[in-house]
């Protein structure tokens, strides 16, 4: 479980920059997840491959509708390319250091970690400046726009819908209202339905389907947990037909590995992955500035160029003659 370090926010730009810091922690979370989506394959893998689909696209969503939140309160939305291996955003508690780890058992505990709810959420016994899991933090966050005042909030200012990117998910923030239905997707999304008070909890978010830290548990046990009579609700299954040795063997953390020893293919291949995943940084930095609907097209035609370019790495080796290394997520260029 990651731990967040939470301050009090007392003024409008406390919380410009606790909801930069959410935009941060979920753009963070894509590279290791996509890292080991794109080195399993999809042939052999169904099960989990649509599992880590599913999670990937869930962390975009939540960060178009936290930087629609920041962008609501007048913020600027800052896309930072992390570095791997290396901590998550957020002045993180524990010691948890995160890598680009390809498709396996470690990988998926990983994201367990990652997306680890607390056992029980409970503001009010909090004290300040302490070490909160995602779902606490978010909570308090809430609870921080909350407080803004009305004139705090700015309707349509520079805000993605679902017009423009994944289609009836992604809304507007005009409001507290929004924001608080927002933050209510993005955690019940990761860590499902939290035990409070007045909660029994769940591992369901608010449609229905198993959290992010519940589907990477599935994976990494190689089972389905279903529904039963066990006195959770819930008890292990049958099989999800993993084969843990029908993926790409790829390297853990290419941003630490030196490419210029290795073949010309494989080294243009991670070039034209820098070059993607550049591109989509700075057509995303420039979306959420308002730039128009064109900037976010451009930058999902990086995301698509970005897998093209990850499948001829995954298949060009290195010198060793046997490894092969995903993108390593190396942004090159100058945020906008």
């Amino acid at each position: 479980m990651i731990k967040l370090v939470w301050s009090e926010t007392t003024e409008l730009r406390d919380t410009q920059a606790k909801v930069q810091t959410a935009i941060d922690l979920e753009f963070a979370t894509l590279p290791p997840y996509l890292y080991a989506k794109f080195s399993l394959g999809d042939e052999q893998n169904p099960a989990a491959s649509a599992l880590l689909d599913s999670i990937v696209a869930e962390e975009m969503i939540h960060m178009c509708l936290a930087c629609n939140i920041l962008n609501a309160i007048g913020g600027t939305v800052e896309i930072n390319p992390p570095r791997y291996p290396g901590p998550l955003p957020g002045d993180v508690e524990r010691d948890l250091t995160v890598h680009l780890l390809p498709f396996s058992v470690a990988a998926m505990e990983q994201g367990m970690k990652i997306e680890e709810p607390a056992e029980a959420v409970d503001p009010s016994v909090l004290e300040a400046d302490s070490a909160v899991t995602i779902g606490e933090y978010y909570q308090r966050l809430d609870e921080a726009l909350a407080a803004l005042p009305t004139d705090a909030w700015t309707a349509n200012r520079n805000q993605v819908s679902d017009s423009q990117f994944f289609q009836g998910q992604v809304f507007a923030v005009d409001s507290y209202a929004d924001a608080h239905r927002a933050i209510t997707e993005i955690v019940s999304e990761g860590e499902g339905t939290p035990v409070s008070p007045g909660s029994d909890g769940s591992p369901l978010d608010f449609e229905g389907n198993l959290a992010h830290y519940y589907r990477f548990w599935e994976i990494s046990r190689n089972q389905q947990l279903v529904k039963s009579s066990d006195p959770t609700g819930y008890a292990w299954g049958g099989s999800l037909g993993v084969n843990w040795d029908a993926c790409y063997p790829a390297i853990a953390d290419p941003q630490a590995h030196d490419f210029s020893k290795d073949p010309p293919t494989a080294r243009s291949a991670q070039a034209a992955c820098n070059a993607a995943y550049t591109a989509m940084v700075d057509a995303l930095t420039r979306a959420f500035r308002g730039d128009g609907a064109g900037e976010l097209g451009l930058a999902v035609r990086a995301m698509f160029d970005l897998r093209a370019a990850a499948s001829k790495a995954l298949t060009a080796p290195l010198a060793d003659g046997t490894s092969v290394a995903g993108p390593a997520f190396t942004y090159t260029g100058s945020v906008v």
